[in-house]
């Protein structure tokens, strides 16, 4: 009977609102009440704690507070039921699925968490350890985000020496603007011939791969949840990107191509392009891993040098100049390392 009442009296027998339970009383007391006193509170009449007198239709009896307490005891009784089967069936449920952990695998089933979603930065980085640990060959990674910072270089840096120490052969891949961070040369420098980096104007999100078997990328923009990938397929597919990207980039220590326009950088080639595609300033910037104010400055000189007094003109000398296309990238003619097999 709890849980039951109209609009206006939300409410069981176990509970009456004030107005019911005067009611109700009265009508306990004298045997029966007029029909218009129960007006107020429809939830007696609703809860069947009043009902038409048999012998004159304009008076209500009240049901005995006997029978509405065994009413309320065998409701309280069915409830307890209920969830003692439901308590039930989750036991017999979680035993069901504790078993299907505990089968040994068949012959040629592939063993492990496909995905796994770390929450929080001390989880992302207890794997990376754990990965780092088991690493024996090789270790990709894509960092964008443009010039690394001291900070960002440091929290990877006892990994980094943990696989030169085995012999881990390391490729990176940066945004071209990570040229200019002296932290980066200083890294590079430090890891000698166990690591090495070419630059794009454009790179993936962060990306790292180890032995080509796991594989962590960012599951939000705040870079706090990550997911580890195991599943053959996704790691299959991601390499192939790595690679892809790897033969378009410049190696680090050449020189970035000339854009044969002169007063024009390769930057400046770069935000050009993405102008002419339409972007706003700040995805142009979070692109090429460089600032908006940066950014600004490179696109005020593009309009000097091409001699354009307002964004729509800059468009149509973009076009003009023909740098309305992607940069021309050098492609390195360099011996395929053995890890890149």
């Amino acid at each position: 009977m709890a849980g039951h009442g109209t609009g206006g009296h939300p409410h069981g027998a176990d509970r009456l609102c004030e107005a019911g339970e005067r009611v109700y009383s009265r009508a306990v007391r004298r045997g029966r009440v007029p029909r218009g006193d129960a007006v107020a509170v429809p939830c007696l009449l609703e809860l069947a704690m009043l009902h038409p007198d048999p012998d004159d239709m304009d008076w209500l009896v009240p049901t005995s507070p006997q029978e509405v307490m065994t009413r309320l005891l065998r409701a309280v009784h069915d409830e307890v039921s209920a969830s003692q089967r439901r308590v039930g069936s989750a036991v017999e449920a979680v035993e069901r699925y504790a078993g299907l952990g505990v089968r040994p695998p068949a012959a040629g089933v592939w063993e492990g968490t496909a995905i796994r979603v770390l929450d929080g930065l001390t989880r992302i980085q207890a794997a990376m350890d754990e990965a780092t640990q088991a690493c024996t060959t090789e270790v990709l990674t894509v960092q964008p985000g443009g010039i690394r910072r001291e900070h960002e270089l440091s929290e990877g840096l006892h990994r980094a020496l943990a696989l030169r120490g085995r012999g881990v052969r390391m490729r990176d891949l940066y945004n071209h603007v990570a040229r200019h961070g002296q932290g980066l040369l200083n890294y590079l420098e430090l890891m000698g011939d166990a690591v090495e980096a070419r630059t794009l104007d454009e790179v993936i999100d962060r990306l790292i791969l180890f032995d080509r078997t796991v594989a962590f990328v960012p599951a939000n923009t705040e870079h706090t949840v990550a997911l580890e990938l195991r599943h053959p397929a996704l790691i299959a597919y991601l390499v192939t990107v790595f690679e892809r990207l790897w033969r378009l980039a410049v190696p680090l220590t050449a020189p970035l191509p000339a854009t044969g326009i002169d007063g024009i950088s390769h930057r400046e080639q770069s935000i050009a392009a993405l102008l002419a595609e339409g972007h706003q300033d700040a995805v142009i910037a979070e692109r090429l891993g460089i600032s908006v104010r940066t950014c600004r400055a490179h696109i005020a000189r593009l309009s000097e040098t091409l001699g354009a007094a307002s964004r729509t003109q800059l468009g149509v000398r973009i076009a003009q100049a023909g740098l309305d296309g992607p940069p021309r990238t050098f492609i390195p003619q360099v011996p395929e390392s053995p890890s890149a097999r």
